[in-house]
């Protein structure tokens, strides 16, 4: 599948600040995809995710944050929360998108897109916790899914092959 076609690129998500932004924006780039949380045990993988992105942006690597509060009440700020937190503690420059449901009747396309894609362990589409993981490559496709309890470090080489891949 190219870039151009891919269903992914359909989409549109609004950013923090309210902007939508059609998702084709970051076509022919490499993706990891996360659902996120301002007070979660997983929470300090904001850093990780940031030294990712700043480590392998300049080849065409993005990580985008869909915060959540539909696991334990863990996203409960608004926008403006949720922007100083992530600025203020963890110096997050990569883009973070409002706040989305990822499961049910109003999960938001992205992750209706990657739960179909790839599922998750015993075969569910249901995402379990904040910071489940997708990896997407340069046209689209997921490659990958992983558990919260998955470092982002622990990407790191799945990233370079992902962009040294044309």
């Amino acid at each position: 599948m190219t870039a151009e076609k891919s269903p992914l690129y359909e989409i549109t998500a609004d950013l923090l600040d309210g902007h939508p932004l059609k998702l084709s924006y970051f076509a022919g780039r490499a993706l990891l995809i996360v659902n996120t949380a301002s007070q979660c045990g997983f929470t300090p993988q904001y850093a990780a995710l940031e030294q990712l992105y700043r480590d392998f942006n300049p080849r065409g690597f993005e990580v985008l944050a869909f915060p959540s509060n539909q696991f334990g009440n863990q996203e409960p700020g608004t926008a403006a929360d949720i922007a100083t937190f992530c600025e203020r503690n963890y110096g997050v420059s990569f883009p973070v998108f409002a706040k989305i449901d990822v499961n049910g009747a109003n999960a938001h396309p992205v992750f209706r897109f990657l739960t179909g894609a790839r599922r998750g362990f015993f075969g569910t589409k249901r995402i379990k916790w904040n910071f489940t993981k997708f990896l997407v490559d340069r046209s689209g496709n997921v490659v990958g899914r992983y558990a919260p309890s998955t470092e982002p470090a622990k990407l790191r080489d799945m990233i370079d092959l992902l962009l040294k891949q044309q």
